[in-house]
């Protein structure tokens, strides 16, 4: 355990629930999945944008609605919305990507509404055309926000562009120290202070990492374990990675939703604010629901030289078809580069962990780095 105070970010996820509650008597807060939802806006119009967890919770009122096979995420956010956890919604704001979440927004809002419930669909290609097209969706947004209340202009969708923009800086900066082996933060630590970020004010949080990478200065104290990178969607329970680096594994990077993903590019640019925004995400990080297969390759591949990775982990959603789809073409080109795999499909708990960590210490045996 580090010895860097952390009680910010842990205190903002175990208590996101009621500070939530507390935070939407005071102004709209708006849920959304996908990292590729344009929050920048919905904080814009002087909203809060907050991310939907599922987490662990035994599934009963969703299971008539939605059927087994759909992913574990959608599921337990569902369930969490059919017993009223989340009435302090003002709705949800979701960039169009794989197909489920898009869906379950309909069921939300039909059996645990009202609200406002939209999907922001983005171009899959760059043409003209297509930034176009997404300049209109924003729009539309940007109307839809307006009948809630929200009054967003230029400047207020400048600011909010610096405040995120700020915020990915900083946590790239921790990603590159950790490239680097410079971060004397523990894989669960490191994605706690990750998690915090999609729940607390984006001023409070940008505050709070400032503060952390104050009191991280140059330490460099991550020497142990055998050098691997992460790859999935997004991983809510952060025990898994505890249980990598206790079976002698240090994860160095990864290419996670709720990693390096959200991060990357920090900004996009443009003339105005709205190319900004339109910039930063016609150009993310290569996502499964989002690109072809060779862009992904190119860009993991890319992640391992920086950060010097020995072997690859992917940790699936159960049921995440972009992602196990992706899998074996990606899979064979990191083999074809001498990068061992493993895969490793989970739920939202993690509750099989004396068997993952026999496999992750085999992994790390025949690695033998």
């Amino acid at each position: 355990m580090s010895p860097i105070d952390l009680s910010p970010f842990v205190d903002a996820v175990q208590e996101r629930a009621e500070r939530l509650r507390q935070y939407a008597e005071k102004q709209k807060v708006f849920g959304w999945f996908c990292t590729y939802t344009p929050i920048e806006l919905i904080h814009a119009a002087g909203f809060l944008p907050v991310r939907i967890y599922g987490g662990a919770t035994p599934i009963k009122l969703a299971s008539t609605l939605v059927p087994d096979f759909v992913c574990p995420y959608m599921r337990t956010s569902l369930e969490r919305a059919l017993r009223g956890e989340y009435k302090y919604l003002s709705g949800i704001i979701q960039g169009y990507t794989c197909d489920t979440p898009c869906g379950i927004i309909n069921i939300w809002e039909e059996n645990a509404g009202p609200g406002l419930f939209h999907s922001v669909p983005l171009p899959y290609n760059t043409t003209e055309s297509a930034i176009s097209f997404y300049r209109q969706t924003l729009t539309e947004l940007i109307q839809k926000l307006a009948s809630y209340g929200g009054k967003t202009d230029a400047d207020s969708l400048e600011r909010s562009l610096d405040l995120y923009r700020d915020i990915r800086n900083c946590l790239l900066h921790l990603h590159q120290l950790r490239f680097q082996n410079r971060l004397a933060l523990s894989a669960g630590e490191f994605y706690t202070v990750a998690e915090a970020g999609f729940s607390l004010p984006p001023d409070v949080y940008l505050k709070h990492l400032h503060n952390l990478i104050s009191a991280l200065g140059e330490e460099n104290t991550r020497n142990i374990g055998i050098p691997v990178i992460v790859s999935g969607s997004l991983l809510e329970d952060t025990t898994v990675f505890d249980l990598i680096e206790s079976a002698g594994g240090k994860v160095v990077a990864d290419d996670l939703c709720n990693g390096y993903r959200f991060c990357y590019p920090a900004d996009g640019v443009g003339a105005d604010p709205t190319e900004r925004l339109i910039d930063r995400y016609m150009h993310r990080f290569p996502c499964p629901s989002r690109s072809v297969i060779g862009d992904r390759v190119n860009h993991v591949k890319e992640l391992i030289k920086q950060s010097g990775a020995a072997g690859a982990i992917f940790l699936f959603q159960r049921f995440c078809t972009p992602h196990l789809a992706d899998y074996p073409a990606l899979a064979d080109e990191l083999k074809k580069d001498g990068i061992p795999v493993l895969q490793v499909e989970t739920d939202e708990t993690v509750s099989n962990r004396g068997q993952l960590k026999t496999r992750f210490e085999a992994f790390f045996e025949m690695i033998g780095v």
